[in-house]
């Protein structure tokens, strides 16, 4: 029922949510329709972000008039309530909120019960078992749900009052339980370290809701320590001293002096690590670390200056053979001429115990990778292959006839990410090849590089100009640096049959700067507009009708679009709501989910966004892409099947952790190759419109790239070469020795 307060200023609301009809993640803004009462549905805007459709809702803001909507309330706080009437309880207890308690199942309740169905579960729930095919197994999982609901909200009514969503309060108490409360009060910036989803930010906002000083030493370390953290996420490994000052003065608001002081007690606190680290230009610098950045660079270098020294060799047969001999067999088995440059890479995998092949497409890497593993098995010896991502595990696996793994299953990372394989237990091969090296970050890096026994070979197969890493590091480029004691070979010649195709000549053209060939061409074109809101309608035009029609390509599995950045029009946030309206439409009487401005269907296209390593056989990884296959209202679970095969069961509450992937950033494609690739270009993403990120967007398609957007922005791209380099120091480190 809607009650209006005495003042117009303030008022207060109640109802149930019906529906939401927009929310922003980022801000919490949203609009939904409240039931308000005999029909009677209100439009609300405002702070809703984490409230469900079937909550009843008691909302403290005020009403206002929109010039186009109408009236509207304007909602500043809320809290659930427990509704009163049968239609309310059944609606309530059948939207999913109660583990175990689905629409069919809160109807039979309620016929049950009445208007008394709550009491009872709260006060007598052994009852649930007078309804019919209510077993005491289901009544039990009930019974408890609805205890941890009750403790839920009542952590949510205290964090509520500090300005926590109520996504973020059930996380909180997931982490913390009945220490909840006590956390957030004394400790709130333990929330930004030890929540997924909860930064600074936010804990700052927490902290100075419960008073924490503006200038308290737990808020300016807290602050520099997340200004490591953001660098981290930006690729660097450690930041020079006075850039992590400067940029932390800029979050905290304090005086220069004080961060100073609070970063020299880091650093006797064992929090951060100072090191003089000599730059490219000779001039040392001092670089601030977090500890595990400074361990996991420390231990690569060495770890892989330990494995090209040692003394053993697990392929030594290959130190004497008749290479004339070899590369005759290889050409009458494969009825393929290596180029020399090939040859070179196959005697170099096989004669040096770590070794780098890089090139672009059509360069021949593929079959070189090939040729290596048909010699090593040719000889017995054991060879391994991993790649970063499922989907180029299965391409090394078709290309070489080889199982290949990713190299999280290879090491079989477990809960807490610790691996199975490592020095102590390393891997049983006499070979390792790591296929999509410019994707390995440094701690996974670290991680493998740990887990090849000494004498074992190790060769890194990638494309050293496509983009970075998505986490910190430049692994790849810090190997191939100048200087560096690593053997290597480049591929620069792009092959006559390659060379017949419009997307490898294009990507070649974008690498070395220049504009690509848009016209003319079967696999590559060009559809020019100049507004991002044109791009968009037209994008999808393109995606779900145009190449279809002409090409046979199934748009939900043989197309992906890759952005340059996710906010924006023509966007991928933007772009994967479109595209799921057309592709995965809301259907009567199919189940979803909403998670913030998200909805989760069954068929949708979805991507993981953490690394999370306590799913799955060996985690679940950032940059794993699968389909939503299952979503089970009353189990309060989404189950998606990966790119690895594996089924994956989420809770409703952990669903931060997947966004919709009709649409990719380019960073996020990496290692991954699709049939066709439509990729939006718009001046609204000048600044990221950058070489390496088009070239790389343009060599994940094996046979059809399709540019939508304006000619301007694409001459932006292919200029401008790609952001500065990265704060890593793995090259300075292998050149010390």
């Amino acid at each position: 029922m809607g009650t209006q307060g005495n003042s117009p200023r303030r008022a207060v609301l109640e109802g149930t949510l019906e529906r939401i009809t927009f929310a922003n993640e980022d801000t919490g803004y949203t609009v939904a329709r409240i039931d308000a009462g005999r029909g009677n549905l209100v439009t609300v805007v405002g702070a809703l972000l984490g409230a469900q459709p079937g909550e009843a809702l008691r909302m403290r803001g005020r009403w206002g008039a929109h010039p186009q909507y109408g009236r509207q309330f304007h909602v500043d706080d809320y809290r659930t309530v427990l509704p009163a009437t049968v239609q309310g309880i059944r609606r309530y207890l059948g939207s999913g909120l109660i583990k175990g308690i689905g629409p069919k199942l809160a109807e039979k309740i309620v016929d049950h019960f009445g208007t008394d169905a709550l009491e009872v579960i709260e006060q007598t729930p052994e009852r649930l078992i007078e309804v019919p095919k209510l077993g005491p197994k289901r009544t039990k999982l009930i019974a408890d749900a609805w205890e941890e609901q009750k403790a839920i909200k009542e952590v949510m009514v205290f964090l509520q009052g500090v300005g926590v969503s109520t996504s973020l309060a059930v996380k909180i108490y997931k982490q913390y339980a009945d220490d909840a409360i006590r956390v957030v009060r004394e400790e709130p910036y333990r929330l930004a370290t030890d929540v997924w989803g909860i930064g600074f930010k936010t804990a700052d906002s927490i902290a100075q809701a419960v008073g924490i000083p503006h200038d308290s030493p737990q808020r300016v370390k807290a602050g520099l320590q997340f200004t490591l953290s953001e660098a981290t996420g930006d690729g660097h490994c450690y930041l020079p001293e006075t850039e992590l000052i400067a940029e932390a003065a800029k979050i905290l608001a304090v005086d220069s002096r004080l961060i100073v002081g609070c970063l020299a007690e880091l650093l006797t606190d064992e929090g951060v690590v100072r090191e003089e680290i000599q730059t490219d230009d000779g001039d040392p610098v001092p670089a601030i670390y977090l500890v595990p950045f400074h361990r996991a660079e420390v231990a690569l270098s060495n770890q892989l200056l330990r494995l090209l020294r040692t003394g053993g060799d697990r392929l030594s047969v290959f130190t004497s053979v008749d290479w004339d001999k070899a590369f005759g067999w290889l050409r009458q088995s494969t009825g393929v001429e290596l180029a020399d440059a090939q040859r070179a890479a196959v005697r170099l995998a096989l004669t040096e115990k770590v070794a780098v092949l890089t090139g672009g497409p059509g360069c021949g890497k593929s079959f070189t990778v090939r040729s290596i593993v048909a010699l090593a098995r040719a000889k017995q010896a054991k060879v391994v292959l991993a790649a970063p991502t499922g989907r180029a595990a299965k391409r090394l696996t078709e290309l070489t006839g080889h199982e290949a793994a990713t190299v999280h299953r290879l090491l079989q990372l477990q809960p807490g990410g610790d691996a199975a394989f490592d020095r102590d237990n390393p891997l049983k091969a006499d070979l390792v090849i790591v296929d999509e090296a410019s994707m390995l970050d440094l701690l996974l890096a670290n991680k493998l590089v740990k887990a090849v026994a000494e004498g074992s070979h190790l060769l890194f197969v990638g494309d050293v100009d496509q983009l970075p890493s998505v986490g910190a590091g430049e692994v790849l480029r810090d190997l191939l640096a100048e200087d560096t004691p690593l053997p290597h070979v480049r591929l620069n010649e792009v092959f006559r049959q390659a060379a017949e195709s419009g997307v490898v000549t294009n990507a070649h053209l974008v690498n070395a700067g220049n504009y690509p060939r848009t016209r003319g061409l079967s696999d590559f074109f060009l559809f020019s507009v100049d507004e991002a809101d044109q791009t968009a309608e037209l994008l999808v035009d393109v995606v779900c009708r145009r190449i279809p029609r002409k090409f046979g390509l199934n748009p939900r599995t043989d197309v992906q679009v890759l952005a340059p950045m996710h906010r924006g029009p023509a966007g991928a946030g933007a772009l994967n709501q479109l595209l799921q309206e057309h592709l995965t439409p809301e259907r009567e009487n199919a189940p979803e989910r909403r998670f913030g401005s998200r909805v989760f269907r069954v068929g949708d296209k979805v991507t993981q966004i953490r690394n999370n390593y306590d799913k799955g056989t060996n985690g679940v990884f950032n940059g794993t892409q699968g389909v939503v296959t299952a979503l089970d209202v009353e189990g309060q679970t989404l189950t998606v099947r990966t790119d690895e095969d594996e089924d994956i069961d989420y809770d409703f509450a952990e669903l931060d952790e997947l966004v919709h992937s009709y649409a990719l950033t380019i960073h996020r494609s990496q290692g991954s190759e699709y049939p066709c690739v439509v990729i939006p270009l718009t001046t609204s993403a000048w600044m990221m419109l950058q070489r390496n990120l088009l070239y790389t967007a343009i060599t994940r398609a094996k046979r059809l790239v399709v540019l939508v957007g304006s000619k301007k922005a694409l001459g932006q791209a292919v200029r401008t070469p790609g952001s500065g380099r990265r704060h890593t120091a793995l090259a300075p480190r292998l050149r010390r020795g």
